[in-house]
């Protein structure tokens, strides 16, 4: 069974903490071979979003609050650990749900890795940059409004 988990950062327990972090440092650092610094700090002001299933991380995303990283509420960390599953587009619904339920969100933006640009517009985001790096992968800036 899937469950949804929606956190704050001082609602979550130490192993969920544990699980979040090693499952993004799992996909952005090792995966994509990309060392950078992971925790950015960002996380104390996040509200967590994830899905699981007996206890592992199916995938993830966090929320950050207007002003806290952009001038709008972002959405940001999206992973999907286990793929083909439509467990990414699923958490990333949730988080836009959330983002509007507990920020009053009327637009979210996010920084996408290029490659995704296809499944962030599946849900509504427009593309609103030209290519830029960060951390030596190409990412653009995205928007969606409601």
């Amino acid at each position: 069974m899937v469950n949804l988990h929606i956190k704050n950062f001082d609602e979550l327990t130490v192993c969920e903490l544990h699980d979040i972090l090693k499952a993004r440092v799992a996909i952005f650092v090792v995966e994509q071979k990309c060392a950078y610094q992971e925790i950015d700090g960002f996380d104390t002001k996040a509200i967590h979003v994830w899905l699981e299933e007996n206890g592992k991380i199916l995938s993830y995303l966090r929320i950050l609050p207007k002003g806290c990283h952009f001038d709008n509420v972002s959405i940001g960390r999206v992973i999907s650990v286990r793929r083909s599953g439509g467990f990414g587009k699923q958490v990333l619904e949730e988080g836009i749900k959330v983002a509007h339920e507990k920020l009053n969100a009327t637009e979210i933006v996010l920084e996408a890795q290029v490659y995704a640009q296809g499944f962030y517009e599946k849900s509504g985001f427009v593309k609103m940059s030209d290519d830029y790096l960060v951390d030596g992968i190409p990412h653009i800036m995205m928007k969606r409004c409601d």
